[in-house]
């Protein structure tokens, strides 16, 4: 059976078992059967066992896990009609943006002079605008603008760096953010990596960038790691008696201690998630909501929502939905960034599948499309929640509509 890709059509892929469908996509990104097995955490016997069809592969995280590294919708391994020209241009910018964080031109001396270098205040405002892109959720404006902004950050650390320290770091942040909405796990871990490097040594910036990290961790299956690192770099933020912490400092702290949780939860160890999100709160209450200290959103809203999404985790989806229905009536719920709230909405769909509920599942997820479409439109996890709500017969009709513009189906 041939499988071409000709003007952006499959021919047979989707004829192909799940098995075969991973070896071919394997094949277009040139990757041997180790590389893929290495990246996974996986053995090359197992991807071998997969592609033969030896091994089923019927754990959804597993499916997420291999389209991210193939670069890839999950639908496409499951045979789902995707739209290949948009799957191809997501990777294509993916690989637009890793290429500008595996230029070396600085280190080589062998800087691109077609732009000029730009002032670290100058940069400082390019980085917070494509921040307040981010958080506004428009990925397809951030996935434009993050390869020129990396390779101007990077000129002008080179040119100045004690002034262009920060804005490096916050232009790593920002597009390792915007990787992991993306699934592409690999490249954010690269991106993080390069904030980690030219944040040690100054600790408030090893603090904000490990907040990433912790999404690159949990996302690439390491729970017990990223809870691990978690805890280091929030008790070395930590101030020393809460009450009289600096409030951006509590921010970096509560959201490090957060992220820990959901590791904890990932990992299926609920007691450690409850007190970590408790010992979180604490802190919350003491910045209070409608703050953003260094991207991270954090205030007691936050932290309630954390601690549902915890509960997503640990499969309680009754308690989950039944403190839903509190917190989203706070006026710090409105105070969050619109890709914030959109994700939590899509974590919440979880929890009302898990509650067998799908006419809810498909409204919460309708509203997470109304608050920001690009977290459906561009998330592959957004994507695949909307398909498996979709598959209901009990559904909502506007689901139905939505899958059928989107090609999700």
């Amino acid at each position: 059976m041939q499988c071409r890709i000709d003007g952006g059509v499959v021919d047979s892929v989707d004829l192909l078992p799940v098995g075969r469908r991973v070896a071919y996509w394997r094949g277009r990104r040139k990757l041997s059967q180790q590389v893929l097995a290495d990246r996974l955490g996986k053995s090359k016997s197992w991807v071998d066992k997969v592609e033969r069809g030896v091994r089923s592969l019927d754990k959804v995280s597993t499916l997420q896990d291999i389209a991210a590294v193939l670069r890839i919708e999950p639908g496409v391994l499951l045979g789902r009609h995707v739209e290949p020209s948009r799957v191809t241009e997501r990777a294509e910018r993916v690989e637009r943006i890793r290429a500008a964080l595996t230029t070396y031109e600085i280190a080589l001396a062998r800087p691109n002079t077609r732009r000029p270098v730009l002032t670290a205040e100058r940069l400082a405002r390019e980085t917070a605008h494509v921040w307040t892109a981010f958080q506004h959720a428009r990925y397809p404006q951030v996935i434009d603008l993050v390869p020129e902004l990396v390779a101007d950050a990077q000129r002008t650390h080179a040119h100045d760096p004690r002034a262009g320290r920060v804005p490096l770091v916050e232009a790593y942040r920002v597009t390792a953010s915007l990787l992991v909405k993306l699934g592409a796990f690999d490249v954010a871990w690269l991106a993080v990596d390069r904030a980690m490097t030219a944040a040690t040594g100054n600790r408030v910036l090893v603090a904000a960038t490990a907040v990433q990290l912790g999404q690159v961790l949990r996302a690439s299956g390491r729970a017990q790691v990223a809870k691990s690192v978690m805890l280091t770099a929030a008790y070395r933020i930590a101030p020393p008696v809460i009450e009289c912490g600096p409030p951006a400092e509590l921010s970096l702290c509560g959201t490090l201690l957060v992220q820990a949780a959901l590791a904890a939860a990932c990992a299926g160890d609920d007691r450690t998630a409850a007190e970590l999100v408790d010992e979180a709160a604490e802190m919350a209450a003491q910045v209070g909501d409608g703050h953003d200290h260094h991207r991270t959103g954090f205030g007691a809203t936050a932290v309630e929502l954390a601690r549902i999404i915890v509960a997503v985790e640990l499969g309680d989806a009754e308690t989950a939905v039944a403190w839903h229905k509190k917190v989203t009536v706070r006026d710090g719920w409105r105070w969050l960034p619109a890709e914030h709230r959109a994700a939590y909405l899509i974590d919440v769909a979880r929890a009302y599948l898990q509650a067998d509920d799908p006419v809810k599942a498909g409204r919460v997820l309708l509203e997470a499309h109304r608050t920001a479409p690009a977290e459906i439109h561009h998330r592959p996890a957004g994507r695949d929640i909307l398909a498996q709500v979709a598959r209901d017969p009990d559904a909502p009709a506007t689901i139905t509509q939505l899958v059928d513009m989107l090609g999700t189906g």
